[in-house]
């Protein structure tokens, strides 16, 4: 590869869209192929909905293969642990068993991967690094705590793999990564978009002008927070380095689509290896271009656990690859991912989505950390942020802060009153994986 192609792989990224359809139905075929001769569940599945992989005929034949779910993946993993019945092989054909993250509250799903799986993983994350500008001359650094969790691990190989230097974080104090990210000249860094932030504010604390240091890429993934606007402004200027964003899942064990350097604000699907769709989540009926919906995942790399039109629960909004001005062919999700279906809650008749509250936040500088809690106070439901400032906010400040912040708040809600508290410094949580900022302790109808 050529340091100055924009492309990781120049034929497969700007193939003609007819012949793209035509490699994503004939991999379709070879992978429903695959599932159908040897997973004991995707058998009983396609029995059931009365498909067969040869009726894969025509672009349109893909509504056939009947929707996997989280939950059945799950049952399936209660039923027969402690993999289930999705992978075709035993535990014996995996180099590597990874899980979600298990922040949604949920047990965590458990995932396989062969060698060739693995390697597939780091392939996808190539694309995705050379795309925002990586090369082997950079010195990458991962701010992550390895754990079974999939997290950064592909990236981490992804790295390796392109030939920059590569730095696992540990489990060390945020303190101690911004260390090393100093004294190793660190040219990308790798977090999530609040980890990011608080790397950014232990930086402030002691004293290092991060503006002033080597590194000029942050690679965000792991919360829809990476393609908020005004999160990765505040995340650009106080790193003084660009942002760009991705996103993954353990399902399919790597990411699956990023915002390349020359396509800012929209995020190229991985279309020769994944089908992407956009569905109503109520009826299941496929979206068009501009509307938003459930995202629906295919994909052609794991051959251990075949992925099928699985039902994600990521709210998207897909976009024709004419928008882009790279050359790409893939089409784009338009913000990347714009939150979870059922992220949105309704409060005294009012739509209230945890990504709208984080762009108004993000706004306010002094801000460095928030929670939104509902309750609910008799028969009145309530909304409540809590705001933790910097210590340089004093009562006046405080008064005039959280005023503007109820007021924005408000217009952007249909004049919806959100209570604001002042929390006491330190005292909000801190993350360094995927950030739980919302709960809402209404009783369950």
């Amino acid at each position: 590869m050529m340091d100055h192609s924009p492309y990781w792989n120049p034929k497969t990224e700007t193939l003609p869209r007819e012949e793209l359809r035509q490699l994503q139905l004939a991999k379709l075929r070879r992978v429903a192929e695959w599932a159908d001769a040897r997973s004991p569940f995707y058998q009983r599945s396609f029995r059931a909905a009365g498909f067969s992989p040869d009726q894969l005929r025509s672009w349109a034949d893909i509504e056939r293969i009947p929707f996997l779910t989280r939950d059945e993946w799950m049952q399936s993993q209660i039923a027969y642990p402690p993999y289930g019945e999705l992978p075709v092989a035993g535990a014996e054909s995996a180099v590597r068993m990874h899980t979600t993250s298990g922040t949604s509250g949920k047990m965590p799903l458990r995932a396989l991967d062969s060698r060739k799986d693995w390697k597939w993983s780091a392939e996808m994350w190539s694309y995705a690094l050379w795309g925002v500008g990586v090369r082997p001359s950079d010195v990458g650094y991962i701010a992550f705590g390895y754990g079974s969790f999939i997290g950064f691990w592909g990236l981490h190989y992804g790295l390796e793999k392109i030939g920059a230097m590569t730095i696992p974080g540990g489990a060390q104090t945020t303190a101690g990564r911004i260390k090393q990210i100093i004294d190793f000249g660190v040219t990308v860094v790798a977090s999530t978009p609040t980890y990011a932030l608080r790397l950014a504010q232990e930086a402030q604390e002691l004293g290092i002008d991060l503006r002033g240091s080597a590194v000029k890429t942050i690679i965000l993934s792991g919360e829809p927070a990476g393609s908020i606007p005004e999160t990765k402004a505040l995340i650009e200027e106080q790193w003084g380095a660009k942002a760009f964003d991705t996103a993954g899942m353990t399902e399919v064990s790597t990411i699956f689509m990023f915002e390349p350097a020359d396509q800012p604000g929209g995020c190229h699907i991985i279309e020769d290896h994944f089908i992407e769709q956009v569905i109503d989540p109520e009826t299941g009926k496929e979206l068009g271009y501009g509307e938003r919906g459930e995202r629906v995942c295919t994909s052609f790399g794991r051959s251990m656990i075949p992925l099928l039109r699985y039902r994600t629960a990521d709210l998207v909004q897909k976009m024709p690859s004419s928008r882009a001005s790279n050359g790409r062919t893939w089409d784009l999700y338009e913000g990347g991912i714009l939150g979870r279906v059922d992220d949105m809650k309704l409060v005294r008749g009012t739509n209230v989505y945890p990504r709208a509250v984080e762009g108004i936040v993000r706004t306010f500088g002094s801000i460095e950390e928030f929670q939104l809690r509902i309750t609910r106070e008799g028969i009145r439901d309530e909304i409540t942020l809590q705001v933790e400032p910097s210590p340089s906010v004093n009562d006046e400040a405080w008064r005039e802060l959280s005023s503007r912040l109820a007021a924005e708040l408000a217009d952007a809600h249909e004049g919806l009153r959100f209570i604001v508290d002042r929390a006491e410094t330190g005292s909000l949580p801190r993350f360094e994986l995927k950030a739980k900022r919302l709960t809402d302790l209404r009783p369950a109808l």
